[in-house]
């Protein structure tokens, strides 16, 4: 859990009721509390001798106008300062009132700007704050204080928006992101804190590919519809695209149900069909959760992106509370194996053929940077190319799988092997591998080497064998 909460405060009905989450949740884990009020008695002061013209005449003589500066500029200076005590006052109270110790820090300056340094020089993991301050009326969305710390903060933040207590699920949208996973173990870990079930939902779009075919069919003349191969195009998105983004996101909830699992967590999943943010906009309006978590970015999204678009259209329009998860997670490589990858019958045949004893990490070494690389379907071309840009796979195999049968066509049975002679050096360096693995070894370093047309197994040959697999296996 949480190791330090941040919380700025201004005394509004949504900054009082983060404190309550933000003292829930330090009970439970041990968190540390700091809550902050930034007061701006510059800003005041300036505005007040910008509105000096339009005082009555009486107050613009010079010496009641300076007596005027000065008795505001003690007042503002003052009672800033004295109310902004009074809203940390009220925080010290509530958590003295739960046991719990608060830290508070009275700041100047440009409120959201001031909130801004405060947290980055901070230890704070979390930083829970009001949607809305003093300031919203009843058209109010988003406060700007909110807006621009969530745009500039690289912690998780919780956006409270509910300030009433109400049953509720606790909702993560996943897209497949670190970010997405990440919103998905601390949904797992704040069910537990808050006794709510956890549902995970996923939303895909079939239908932006049918909107961009129709209007680049509007522009595209003949000739290039023939070069674009515009038909055919799309008949494959029609068949194979579009099914195919709904099994990668349904993938993102079957891998997230076997980690929750893997928790002792039971958690429902929902695959949603849509544009993501219109859909989970409507989910959380339909089943009214009571929190609602997001990576701050997605999985489209690139390095130094502020917020994802959908996260940033639900901050602003989503009904309940909002986690935004700056936490990144990646679930093992056997779950995705088992849930969103899949292997061509030519690649499980290329497999077989690796030694038995490396076979296991080997095909796990494959799926993490096939994965990495966004395949969901291994063929013996993403073998080649994930074991080519090892050192050692070049070594063994100019670029491609060392156990790979793609060299001179193959003997018969009745052609005779050539002889192989080991060096003393060579053969001493299998002494330390178990007896079952060491014959096994042999023979596979010698059928490599008779590929190769080698008839002496040098102890340079048996190190790039070893090499190849140790870095094939990560």
């Amino acid at each position: 859990m949480y190791k330090s909460i941040y919380l700025p405060l201004d005394n509004s009905a949504h900054s009082l009721r983060g404190v309550d989450l933000a003292i829930a949740l330090a009970k439970a884990g041990g968190a540390a509390l700091a809550g902050s009020h930034v007061y701006a008695a510059k800003l005041h002061d300036r505005r007040f001798r910008q509105m000096e013209g339009g005082l009555p005449e009486a107050y613009k003589k010079e010496e009641k106008l300076v007596e005027q500066r000065d008795i505001h500029d003690d007042l503002i200076t003052r009672g800033l300062q004295v109310i902004s005590d009074s809203y940390l006052d009220v925080f010290e109270a509530k958590c003295e009132a739960a046991g719990l110790a608060g830290r508070s820090v009275s700041l100047e300056g440009k409120n959201w700007q001031a909130l801004v340094k405060d947290i980055a020089a901070s230890d704070c993991d979390l930083v829970v704050m009001g949607a809305l301050g003093l300031g919203a009326v009843e058209a109010s969305q988003l406060g700007s204080v909110c807006e621009r710390v969530a745009r500039r903060v690289d912690r998780d933040l919780l956006v409270i928006r509910d300030i009433e207590d109400h049953d509720g699920a606790i909702v993560v949208a996943l897209d497949g992101s670190p970010q997405s996973y990440g919103g998905l173990m601390t949904a797992l870990e704040l069910a537990r804190v808050f006794k709510r079930p956890v549902e995970a939902v996923a939303a895909f779009d079939p239908d932006f590919h049918y909107v961009a075919f129709n209007s680049i069919a509007k522009v595209l003349s003949p000739e290039a519809a023939s070069v674009f191969r515009f038909q055919e195009q799309e008949r494959l998105h029609e068949e194979i695209i579009d099914s195919g983004l709904a099994k990668i996101y349904q993938g993102h909830l079957d891998v997230a149900k076997r980690i929750a699992a893997d928790e002792g967590v039971a958690l429902s999943i929902r695959l949603l069909s849509g544009k993501a943010f219109e859909q989970l906009l409507r989910y959380a309006r339909e089943t009214k959760p009571w929190l609602m978590l997001l990576g701050r970015i997605g999985v489209h999204s690139e390095a130094g992106m502020d917020l994802g678009s959908a996260t940033e259209n639900l901050l602003r329009l989503a009904p309940c509370n909002l986690l935004l998860s700056a936490r990144c997670f990646e679930p093992p490589i056997d779950h995705i194996a088992e849930t969103t990858m899949s292997w061509t019958e030519e690649a499980e045949a290329r497999m077989r053929r690796v030694p038995e004893f490396v076979r296991g990490m080997a095909r796990k070494s494959i799926i993490k940077q096939a994965a990495e690389r966004g395949h969901t379907v291994v063929t013996s071309d993403v073998i080649d190319a994930v074991l080519g840009r090892m050192p050692g796979g070049a070594a063994m195999g100019g670029g491609k799988c060392p156990f790979a049968h793609n060299g001179p066509p193959k003997k018969k049975d009745t052609d005779e092997e050539p002889a192989l002679s080991w060096e003393p050096a060579a053969l001493a360096r299998l002494d330390p591998m178990p007896p079952s693995v060491r014959d096994h070894a042999r023979l596979r370093i010698e059928k490599m080497a008779r590929r190769t047309g080698e008839s002496v197994i040098t102890e340079a040959m048996v190190d790039a064998a070893t090499r190849a697999v140790t870095e094939m296996l990560g």
